[in-house]
C-alpha cells in the first residue's frame, strides 16, 4: 500500500511541479555551463545503489574541488542559482522520478553516499531497513543544521516507529520545516 501511495503522489507532484521544474532547469541552464541535472550514487534499502536525481546547484566537478563531497554553509560552489533551489529544497523535485522508479519512497531516511555508510555502526545499519525518503524525521527536526550522529539517530528512530501517521505527521510538518522552522517535538512546538 505504501509502494502505490508513493507512486500516486510522485507522479500527480511531477505533473504538477512540471511548470517549475522545467523553469528551474532552465535557470541553471542558462546561468552556468553543464547539465541542469546532476546524477550522483547514493546507497537506498538494503545496501543498493542507486542514481539520485537533483537539479545541479554547485559548479560543475565540484566534488573534486573545495571540501569534496561536503557542503559547508556559504560554500563558494554553488552557484546564485543553486542557493535559491537549495534554499527552497526544489533542487530535489527530480527525486520525485526516484520514487516513481522505486529507488525512493516519498517519506524516509535522507539518501546517503556510500563512503557514509561504510562508517555507521551497526545500529545504525537499521537506516537501510527502508526506502530512502525526500522528507523524513531528521529532515523536520533540523535537517542539515543538526549534527551527523543526531540526523542519523533520528533516521532510526522512525525506522523503528514507522506508520502511517507518523508518516502523515512529516508531510504536514515538512512546508514549515523547509521555510525555517524547526520543530522541537510535541511539547516544544515551532522554533525559528
Amino acid at each position: 500500500m505504501n509502494r502505490a501511495a508513493d507512486v500516486a503522489v510522485a507522479g500527480a507532484a511531477l505533473v504538477v511541479a512540471s511548470p517549475l521544474l522545467a523553469l528551474a532547469a532552465l535557470a541553471v541552464k542558462l546561468t552556468t555551463p553543464g547539465p541542469a541535472l546532476y546524477r550522483q550514487v547514493r546507497v537506498g534499502i538494503g545496501g543498493a545503489d542507486f542514481e539520485l536525481l537533483k537539479l545541479r546547484t554547485m559548479v560543475v566537478g565540484a566534488e573534486t574541488q573545495g571540501a569534496g563531497f561536503a557542503v559547508n554553509r556559504g560554500d563558494a560552489r554553488i552557484t546564485a542559482v543553486g542557493r535559491v533551489l537549495r534554499r527552497l529544497s526544489l533542487d530535489e523535485l527530480p527525486q520525485l522520478w526516484n520514487v516513481v522508479r522505486g529507488d525512493m519512497s516519498i517519506v524516509g531516511p535522507r539518501p546517503t553516499l556510500r563512503y557514509q555508510v561504510e562508517r555507521y555502526t551497526p545500529r545504525q545499519m537499521r537506516r537501510l531497513e527502508v526506502r530512502p525518503g525526500i522528507t523524513g524525521w531528521a529532515q523536520i527536526h533540523g535537517r542539515a543544521a543538526l549534527p551527523w550522529d543526531e540526523r542519523i539517530e533520528l533516521d532510526v528512530w522512525y525506522v523503528e516507529h514507522r506508520s502511517p501517521l507518523v508518516d502523515l505527521e512529516i508531510l504536514a510538518r515538512t512546508p514549515l520545516a523547509l521555510f525555517g522552522g524547526t520543530y522541537k517535538g510535541a511539547t516544544g512546538g515551532w522554533e525559528r
